[in-house]
């Protein structure tokens, strides 16, 4: 599987930007898609998850009300929709794809970056204040 992720780019304080990653292979609405993102000179964290036909969707506290994630799997795309960025928001954004089914039903599990097996290569998200 081989995950690209695209969209970033510099936005303003308050604006709102969508970065989608797609995906190639067959079994795309297998897995459980993951964002995270990763500020320089930070570790990476969890943004959100969303299982495999998009039925679930699990977010972090920052992220809750401000992100959504979908996904499309007729085009093997997962989106991170983005609204009411802050500067605090900026980071390299990544998407990444769990083939355990059950990763996503754990919340230690789906927020750990080890529990996802490909990795797509960022994008860079600069909220500007």
């Amino acid at each position: 599987v081989q995950l690209q992720a695209s969209g970033g780019g510099l936005v303003q304080a308050g604006g709102s930007l969508r970065v989608s990653c797609a995906a190639s292979g067959r079994s795309f609405s297998s897995y459980g898609m993951g964002w995270f993102r990763q500020a320089p000179g930070k570790e990476r964290v969890f943004v959100g998850a969303i299982s495999g036909r998009g039925g679930n969707t699990y977010y972090v506290d920052f992220a809750k009300g401000r992100f959504t994630i979908s996904r499309d799997n007729d085009k093997n795309t997962v989106y991170l929709q983005m609204n009411s960025l802050k500067h605090e928001d900026t980071a390299v954004y990544y998407c990444a794809a769990a083939t355990n089914p059950g990763t996503l039903l754990s919340s230690r599990a789906r927020s750990t970056p080890r529990s996802y097996h490909y990795w797509g290569q960022g994008t860079l998200v600069t909220v500007s204040s």
